[in-house]
């Protein structure tokens, strides 16, 4: 059996994917799996022991329709002859390309009135399923059929030496084994603390002799400069430095990891390091960190969570208020 899953295009939600793979691999063990991925959530999916087939580059970011090219991309997988395909976003543009491959089996949420492009088509139910990974593991299930429990987390495995040889590519030593900060979210400023904060945090965990190191994104890289302005130098700016495979290998190389509700929250907790995740106009009970390592700081006021990409009452209390005594007392020693 050949299956195809098209992924998420969020490092998150990709990391929340793993346990509809999970589940597949289960029912279907000698399946082939292959995953139709951006090219920035990749490495997730290579970090993921379930996807034993091959990551195929979906070249078509938000927004961008290109029906000649999906239907030129669907035409070169039909000679793939996939059995199955699993379509986690809900837009119509993301169950095209099945479509396009004549894949016979397609299976998925009907999501942005998707009839016939879908034709496995399950239902939606928010509050019988209000975490983003019980929405993807329930489509290995028969549309109506409930999800099996207990869930497993997502747990993602890394080759030691490859970590090793990060490590040596960057000059950079896990002896002492750092703090890693993430101090950007793709969403917007509402889910970021202040640079302020997670600088006066590099202060005091350099005053303990405990190395601090900045991952993110090139969109980050000035919000990692000003806290290592801020801090006077206490942290190592590594945003846009790195890609996303060696961002995983630093975070596998941390003790503990500071971080607000991003993709590199989820990162982390699949790959099991301890983290402090903090949350500000999001909500913990949708896309939590799964890891009994995880300790969550969220303030729960009135005005929050809004799900707004900035403060619509212009003072972020949800965040600024959260203090970096308050997280550094999370962190481990």
């Amino acid at each position: 059996m050949k299956i195809l899953i098209v992924t998420p295009s969020w490092i998150g939600d990709t990391v929340a994917a793993q346990l509809l793979f999970m589940r597949l691999r289960a029912k279907y063990p000698d399946a082939r799996i292959d995953a139709l991925a951006p090219p920035w959530v990749a490495a997730v999916l290579s970090a993921m022991p379930e996807v034993d087939g091959e990551v195929i580059d979906n070249p078509f970011g938000h927004g961008a329709l290109r029906l000649r090219e999906r239907w030129a991309l669907g035409r070169q997988l039909k000679a793939r002859g996939y059995d199955a395909a699993y379509v986690l976003p809900n837009s119509l543009k993301s169950a095209l390309i099945p479509f396009f491959a004549g894949i016979p089996k397609r299976v998925g949420f009907t999501g942005e009135s998707r009839y016939g492009l879908i034709n496995v088509r399950h239902t939606l139910d928010k509050t019988a399923l209000p975490l983003q990974v019980e929405r993807y593991a329930v489509l290995a299930e028969e549309p109506h059929q409930p999800l099996p429990r207990p869930l497993p987390s997502p747990r993602l495995k890394l080759d030691a030496a490859a970590t090793a040889d990060t490590l040596q590519s960057l000059a950079l030593s896990a002896s002492p084994a750092p703090v890693v900060f993430c101090p950007g979210a793709e969403f917007g400023p509402a889910k970021r603390w202040p640079e302020q904060h997670y600088a006066a945090l590099a202060r005091q965990l350099a005053a303990q002799g405990i190395p601090v190191w900045l991952l993110g994104s090139k969109k980050d890289a000035p919000v990692g400069e000003e806290i290592v302005r801020l801090s006077d130098g206490s942290a190592r700016n590594l945003c846009g430095v790195t890609g996303l495979d060696q961002a995983l290998h630093l975070i596998a190389s941390a003790r503990h990891v500071v971080t607000n509700d991003s993709g590199l929250m989820h990162v982390a907790a699949a790959l099991d390091v301890p983290l402090t995740a903090l949350f500000g106009s999001s909500s913990p009970g949708y896309t939590p960190p799964l890891s009994d390592k995880a300790k969550i700081i969220s303030l729960k006021l009135e005005c929050s969570p809004c799900f707004m990409r900035e403060c619509p009452l212009g003072h972020l209390n949800c965040l600024n208020h959260i203090t970096p005594e308050q997280v550094g007392a999370t962190v481990a020693p």
